[in-house]
């Protein structure tokens, strides 16, 4: 199983098929409206903006998981993310990223790239780099802010 298997629903319910991501390198966040790391929002889109037309793209994933911090339906969530942070990039729909109910894509980068407390999301706000081959290259915990990723970035751009 590849990235590039997966599929996901964007935030107005139509499916993407992770397969156009093919040569793209990708930085996959969970994320949430009312959590101490919401401000990131700023930092990720300054990121998305920055990159975006050399290959990159950033998918952001809204989870409810982590002390309810995502309470807002699909269409609340996408207002708040483009009126506060001006955000561009492609908001899926609402997801669960531990446990049972977990999505398969996360099930997937979790299997990939353990963090500190195994395999699973610690908060809102961890993020997987990915390289243009679908491979999870790094996790990000939380606290990390975006712009001190963007080496990272920049060298899979580069290669």
């Amino acid at each position: 199983m590849s990235l590039y298997d997966f599929c996901a629903n964007l935030n107005d319910g139509k499916e993407k098929k992770f397969g156009i991501y093919k040569g793209k390198v990708l930085l996959i966040v969970n994320t949430a409206s009312k959590c101490g790391f919401t401000p990131q929002y700023k930092g990720l889109q300054e990121l998305y903006a920055k990159y975006k037309d050399r290959g990159f793209e950033l998918l952001a994933f809204p989870c409810d998981q982590f002390g309810h911090q995502e309470p807002g339906e699909d269409v609340e969530i996408k207002e708040f993310c483009e009126v506060n942070y001006g955000v561009e990039f492609p908001l899926f729909s609402k997801i669960e990223v531990n446990g049972d109910g977990a999505h398969p894509l996360y099930k997937f980068l979790k299997s990939e790239k353990g963090g500190l407390l195994g395999e699973a999301i610690k908060w809102n706000f961890t993020k997987f780099l990915v390289d243009k081959r679908g491979n999870v290259i790094e996790r990000y915990a939380p606290t990390t802010p975006p712009e001190r990723i963007a080496p990272d970035i920049e060298k899979l751009l580069g290669k």
